[in-house]
């Protein structure tokens, strides 16, 4: 499917690599339709930084944001008559501290920030997706008096969902990023072994379906030893049974990811019983959160379109 809400560039991002106008010619060059711009939102505080990040400050984080819109919105006009870019961001939910500055910067950059991917990538303060050995160390964090009937592992999960739920409350996000992140390293985990957990995800997924979120079908799973895209097959039968709107997310991190195992996503969709595609597009009337941008189903079966051709 010629869509993609959620990318990153070398440019903005240090685990990313290329530039962000390399990565809009890669997407022009593959066909896309749609393909939105989201690189992170600043991080506040020097504990947050990443090993590659040890020449910068939390400072120089939110500098790269500004460049990063200036340059986004450049290349939004530049490519206009080739393809339909969108700005917008992606969260991070470490702190209450986030969440705050992110309500602050929505302010700073009203009208500038088209649409919100929200994603968490955090439990205990302690990214889950960086390294094994660091998603071992949230793991050790975790407090199971919270939830005494729960392993450490259910524990964890139930503690990235209610902190899901927080994002999803506060900001009604129009694209929901990587809903089970939380198992990156154990695919295999099926949400129905832990039942508190199972229950928090359905009541996030039923929020964000009550005020009209994408769940976003995420490529970069596949390139990250899962045999699906973010979510998992439990987790997207649960959002098509109550009605829950998909779209599509390559969440590349250089112009070489762009499209990155979209070939595989033909034959998930189909399994899952998916019938229509959803994608974002630019809208002159605000959202209910005051963005601009509306949600529009795709016309047709998404099968039939022509850009799955170039995968056969």
């Amino acid at each position: 499917m010629p869509y993609s809400h959620h990318s990153h560039s070398g440019e903005f991002c240090k685990h990313a690599v290329g530039s962000l106008e390399e990565v809009v010619l890669e997407a022009i060059r593959q066909g896309f339709e749609v393909y939105g711009l989201t690189e992170h939102v600043p991080r506040y505080r020097t504990t947050d930084l990443y090993p590659e990040e040890g020449s910068i400050t939390p400072r120089d984080l939110a500098s790269q944001f500004e460049q990063f819109l200036i340059e986004a919105h450049r290349l939004k006009s530049l490519y206009a008559p080739q393809i339909r870019l969108l700005v917008g961001l992606e969260t991070e939910y470490i702190t209450a501290l986030d969440l705050d500055s992110l309500d602050a910067l929505l302010q700073q950059h009203r009208g500038q920030v088209e649409y919100i991917v929200g994603s968490v990538h955090h439990v205990n303060a302690i990214p889950i997706d960086f390294d094994l050995v660091t998603f071992q160390k949230a793991l050790e964090t975790i407090d199971r008096t919270i939830e005494p009937h729960s392993s450490k592992d259910g524990a964890l999960l139930c503690a990235y969902f209610d902190a899901q739920y927080e994002l999803l409350q506060r900001f009604n996000p129009e694209v929901i990023g990587h809903l089970d992140l939380c198992r990156l390293y154990n695919p295999a985990l099926q949400l129905s072994e832990y039942p508190e957990a199972l229950e928090r995800v359905t009541r996030n997924i039923l929020y964000a379906i009550g005020y009209g979120a994408l769940f976003e079908i995420n490529a970069s799973a596949l390139r990250k030893n899962w045999d699906t895209p973010y979510p998992g097959f439990d987790l997207l039968q649960i959002i098509l049974q109550h009605g829950g709107r998909l779209t599509l997310s390559d969440d590349s991190h250089g112009p070489h990811a762009v499209g990155l195992n979209y070939a595989r996503l033909p034959e998930y969709l189909q399994r899952g019983g998916v019938n229509e595609l959803w994608f974002l597009e630019h809208s002159d009337t605000p959202n209910a959160s005051g963005r601009h941008v509306r949600a529009t189903r795709m016309g047709g079966h998404w099968a039939d379109h022509p850009f799955w051709m170039q995968f056969c």
